[in-house]
């Protein structure tokens, strides 16, 4: 598949005062995983609840699939994009089962929803914790049931906001392997990440914020120079060839 599945066009965000996003414009295809990157406060995930339809642009404009997010009914636009954000806190004791199976809730009910569910929570290894209490889970146990849900609930377009946060190093692996994979599958996947040789390693496109600004837009080899990364993060770096990928590895100095 190919095509932008993603438009964003001069976005602009402010909460009072503050101006979140600034003029921001890219687009994320079809068959892509694109990281969103930058210090802390610099707009990545106020991009991402834009992209999300959970706000409204101030000025500029959003679509998905031709859809404008924050406008559109909540099952359409729940059958287009699927959303990970970064708090996973659960008030009610649901098994990760069922919290998995929330996923399928925009769906017409089908004999698939089992099939879809479970592989959901192989993909996120947490198969083994289906009859579990979530509110029993640890933090990185929860993250992989709540990307699962995620997963269950097969959109096109992916959003998962900073994913590997509460991970161990095996399981950023696997949930950075797996969103390249739903890549490859053909949907579009934008993941706000914070480790720069993750990014790096997995993602095909990086898009670096800088204050709410587009800093930069382009493959890892692109964006991510010791330059660019010391200016917009104030931290000298060195960046290094991955030995056994090639790409860039990011080393602070």
């Amino acid at each position: 598949m190919s095509g932008d599945a993603v438009v964003v066009e001069g976005v602009s965000f402010s909460i009072g005062p503050a101006r979140l996003l600034d003029g921001v414009t890219l687009t994320a295809r079809r068959g892509e995983l694109l990281a969103l990157v930058g210090p802390n406060g610099a707009g990545k995930s106020t991009m991402l609840g834009l992209l999300a339809g959970d706000m409204a642009p101030a000025s500029g404009r959003i679509t998905l699939s031709g859809l404008t997010p924050h406008q559109a009914p909540p099952r359409q636009l729940a059958r287009l994009r699927s959303v990970m954000t970064q708090q996973h806190q659960q008030a009610f004791s649901f098994t990760v089962q069922e919290l998995v199976e929330m996923g399928r809730a925009p769906h017409e009910a089908s004999e698939v929803d089992d099939a879809i569910v479970g592989t959901a929570l192989a993909d996120a290894e947490v198969a083994h914790l289906a009859d579990r209490d979530v509110t029993t889970l640890s933090g990185g146990e929860l993250a992989r049931a709540v990307l699962a849900r995620t997963l269950a609930q097969d959109a096109p377009i992916v959003l998962l906001d900073e994913p590997t946060a509460a991970l161990d190093l095996r399981h950023q692996e696997s949930v950075l392997r797996r969103a390249a994979g739903l890549a490859r599958e053909g949907r579009c996947v934008l993941v706000v990440l914070h480790d720069l040789s993750l990014a790096a390693r997995f993602c095909d496109r990086v898009a670096m914020f800088d204050a709410g600004r587009l800093a930069a837009l382009g493959t890892p080899e692109e964006v991510l120079t010791a330059e660019r990364i010391a200016e917009v993060y104030g931290q000298q770096v060195a960046v290094l060839a991955h030995p056994v990928t090639g790409r860039p590895l990011i080393v602070p100095v």
